[in-house]
């Protein structure tokens, strides 16, 4: 039996886009045979691997691992709300996580290239990713993950399998558990009005510029409205500055909220399941209405 090369395994992989494992197995029991050693992943696999490659994946789950002052929340994607409810698709999203808390990887490369062995396949987390869309026939995909590990207390909360917030505390475990809910409801774009990104300042400003123009009022007057509208959106969007929803007299902020439990907050991250992914929208109608026109044109 000839000697199964590094070279023949990547050669056999770069065909198929099936796990390095599996490329070595099929080329075992095909005796080296190249061709015949891909016939055997396309039977094993369907070629599923490389045909699904190129989809959209923005369906999926965001998962997290927190202990004491170690932490990390990820979003692993797939391509249907369907998969998202798979025990090995949400195995995965778990042991991801729980890598990415445990070794702080410094990218998704990074992280994909960690030792993972899961329903046969393995060794990396490449390879169980690759071989899971082999499986279960969607592409899938790890988008992004955030390590914590700065020294402040985590507390995490999962709002199903779409939406995760971890914050960053000093204080009070429930008050720090009360602020991830509102984080998970109000969604936050940052922790105070001075960490507002500033395009989306920017974007306001713009927005209240042309409204308060409209109005005819003389310069300074529309100086003060553009001024006023700004302010307001940031404490809209603040997380220290918003109405705390469980406050009982419907007034009291998240840093009196916060301030009343002898609690402060460092910082949180949101994950949104597929936030800012453009999802593919399938036109049925247009879809026959193509297929009819090739048929008539054969």
């Amino acid at each position: 039996m000839p000697a199964i090369t590094a070279s023949m395994v990547a050669e056999l992989r770069a065909k198929t886009d099936a796990p390095m494992m599996e490329c070595k197995k099929a080329l075992t029991e095909a005796d080296g045979d190249m061709v015949r050693a891909e016939e055997i992943l396309r039977v094993k696999l369907g070629n599923k691997a490389g045909k699904a490659a190129a989809r959209i994946t923005a369906e999926g789950v965001i998962a997290a691992a927190v202990e004491g002052q170690t932490g990390a929340m990820i979003e692993v994607n797939c391509e249907t709300d369907f998969v998202t409810k798979n025990d090995s698709f949400l195995a995965f999203a778990k042991a991801c996580a729980q890598l990415a808390a445990a070794h702080a990887p410094a990218s998704v490369e990074a992280l994909s290239a960690l030792p993972l062995s899961q329903d046969g396949f393995g060794p990396t987390v490449e390879d169980v990713r690759k071989g899971l869309i082999g499986k279960i026939g969607e592409n899938m995909s790890i988008r992004r993950f955030k390590h914590y590990a700065n020294g402040g207390t985590l507390a995490n909360y999962l709002h199903g399998t779409r939406i995760g917030v971890v914050v960053e505390f000093d204080g009070s475990d429930v008050a720090a558990k009360d602020v991830a809910m509102h984080v998970a409801a109000m969604k936050p774009a940052a922790l105070s009005s001075a960490e507002v990104p500033a395009e989306l300042v920017e974007k306001e400003r713009k927005i209240a510029a042309e409204k308060a123009a409209e109005s005819g009022k003389p310069a300074d007057i529309v100086a003060k409205m553009v001024e006023g509208s700004v302010q307001k959106f940031l404490k809209e969007v603040s997380l220290l500055d918003q109405v705390f929803v469980k406050a009982a007299d419907g007034k009291q902020t998240v840093a009196a909220y916060l301030k009343a439990a002898n609690t402060s907050v460092k910082s949180f991250t949101l994950y949104v399941v597929g936030e800012g992914i453009e999802k593919k929208v399938d036109d049925f109608a247009a879809e026959v209405a193509a297929q009819v026109a090739a048929a008539k044109g054969q």
